[in-house]
């Protein structure tokens, strides 16, 4: 099978085409540029550089959230627009799953965090058991100091990873109390290449639905949102 991964769930933008268990190629752009300028260039590329029909393709996976909510707009609207001229499934890959994904085979506990603001990250907690990656704690916003206290309770060693970890990393170095280490930076931050690798599994399992179904998952509400919110309820 083959499948094109799509990530702008945070401030990397990354597409990618993997074939059963080829990496065909992969573009990942982490600069001072729109998802907007970027995605589908990035895309157009990869199909000129490999003189893909994308006539081909058994399915389009995309990091469907949580995330920046207008990063997660493009993902979703450059996949369904794909699926929906192509007549292919989307895959919808959680965000934090497709982070968890590039640390495949490790024996330690997988701990992605996306910076959400306030004090707060976008995390799970994950394992990888044999070739399938469990969540012991499903994606989630979490304040930082409620995540190195779940961790601290696992008392197991773990690796963080995300663009959470330089934002918060001297307070998680002061409370956590377990073994740990950060992710290099080839593996710390957003990659089509494991959005396409797990999106190809759970195709196979038949976890997919079509363009029209697809909606990208928040977790929680815009600030303005928020803020309509707050003033609807001062009234």
């Amino acid at each position: 099978m083959k499948i094109l991964g799509i990530d702008s769930s945070g401030l990397v933008a990354s597409a990618a085409v993997v074939e059963d268990d080829n990496l065909l190629a992969e573009y990942t752009v982490n600069y001072k540029k729109t998802h907007s300028q970027t995605l589908l260039p990035m895309i157009d590329e990869i199909v000129r550089m490999t003189e893909l029909d994308l006539n081909t393709l058994d399915g389009i996976a995309v990091a469907a959230g949580p995330g920046s909510f207008t990063g997660l707009r493009i993902g979703s609207a450059t996949a369904k627009g794909l699926g929906l001229a192509l007549g292919k499934p989307l895959v919808e890959i959680p965000t934090l799953e497709g982070l968890a994904y590039n640390l495949y085979g490790t024996e330690k506990l997988v701990c992605p965090m996306m910076d959400a603001r306030r004090n707060q990250v976008y995390t799970g907690i994950y394992e990888f058991r044999g070739e399938e990656l469990t969540a012991l704690m499903d994606q989630t916003p979490l304040s930082v100091a409620e995540l190195a206290e779940r961790l601290n309770e696992t008392g197991r060693e773990v690796i963080l990873l995300g663009d959470g970890v330089p934002v918060y990393r001297e307070i998680l170095e002061k409370a956590l109390r377990v073994p740990y280490a950060f992710a290099p930076a080839h593996m710390n931050k957003q990659r089509a290449g494991a959005v396409a690798s797990l999106g190809l599994r759970y195709l196979a399992c038949g976890k997919a639905v079509t363009a029209e179904e697809h909606r990208p998952e928040y977790l929680r509400m815009s600030q303005a949102e928020r803020e309509r919110a707050e003033r609807a309820g001062s009234c």
